[in-house]
């Protein structure tokens, strides 16, 4: 029996413009409505999960959460549940505020160690202060490329007022400031929340060397989409749907940087040797709404160990 084809309209647009059709047919008999047996213990270790959510004036938001282990788990592969408990210095997260029984979720559980992901979207069925039950309606594993390797250590950070490098803790705006661009253009990490008007939310990681995220202005940023599983879940709800969220974590000081926005995608584009497309020669310009900066790990630390073997090499 041929299994349905799992894509939505916008995903298989892009699919066809990229002559990457059939790869993703053939790369998209992962995608399952249940978590994989062997991937439930992978989500019950991790202390970090990327979540995308709406908020009430239909703007997308990513968001990361960080805790002991446990933080999220699924019982039987058919839903997943975050406690609430277990998260640490993120109860102000506006993800929560969100959050709604019957509401669209997008979640990405990674392991940025092993630089393994695990991909689940779904619709929030249970919720209170203690725990957020989430039915699963996709839930696949993703690929290691881009991720740059990092440990956790459990030593808290020790970035305090005197530091030049301590932001003010829920400052927020609508243009980034010269210290938001520089978490900006330092960044090799981001993560973008996504959505669809019928198959709900999703949450992608994007990695490069820092860098990879060029600042167009104080408003608009533009980021190279590089080679991947060809099924281009993030740029196909881009097709349909424009609104966005970005998540940049700066694991040196303990913060997050949250933006939301919409996108939009450019293909053939000239390729910029400054700012390079791995050959896919796909851009995409994200038009900040707002911004967030909170600091959120401040009882983790993160040690960077090495960079993606994959990442594209800027010229100069």
């Amino acid at each position: 029996m041929t299994k349905p084809d799992p894509f939505h309209e916008g995903e298989k647009y892009v699919q066809e413009r990229t002559s990457e059709r059939d790869v993703a047919l053939r790369n998209g008999v992962i995608v399952g409505r249940t978590i994989p047996s062997r991937a439930i213990p992978f989500l019950a270790q991790q202390r970090m999960l990327a979540i995308g959510s709406v908020d009430d004036r239909s703007w997308v938001w990513g968001s990361l959460v960080f805790g002991v282990r446990g933080l999220a788990s699924s019982p039987d592969g058919r839903s997943v549940v975050i406690d609430r408990t277990r998260i640490d210095d993120g109860r102000d997260d506006p993800v929560w505020s969100h959050l709604r029984v019957g509401a669209g979720v997008g979640l990405l559980a990674i392991e940025l160690s092993s630089r393994r992901r695990l991909r689940i979207n779904g619709v929030v069925n249970v919720l209170d202060n203690r725990r957020v039950e989430v039915s699963v309606r996709e839930a696949y594993p993703n690929c290691p490329k881009y991720v740059q390797r990092r440990y956790l250590h459990e030593n808290p950070l020790t970035a305090g007022p005197d530091d030049p490098h301590a932001r003010a803790s829920g400052a927020s705006g609508v243009a980034l400031d010269e210290v938001r661009l520089r978490v900006v253009e330092a960044a090799d990490t981001l993560f973008v929340a996504s959505r669809h008007p019928d198959r709900g939310l999703d949450v992608s990681h994007r990695g490069g060397a820092p860098g990879f995220v060029r600042v167009v202005d104080s408003r608009r940023l533009r980021i190279p989409d590089y080679p991947g599983n060809g099924m281009f879940n993030t740029l196909g709800n881009f097709m349909v749907d424009d609104h966005a969220g970005l998540v940049f974590p700066d694991f040196e000081h303990g913060q997050i940087l949250q933006l939301t926005g919409t996108a939009a995608v450019h293909f053939d584009e000239e390729e910029d040797p400054r700012q390079p497309t791995g050959g896919s020669h796909r851009y995409w310009e994200f038009n900040i709404a707002r911004w967030l900066d909170r600091p959120v790990m401040t009882r983790l630390a993160w040690e960077l160990q090495d960079a993606s073997p994959h990442n594209p090499i800027a010229a100069g």
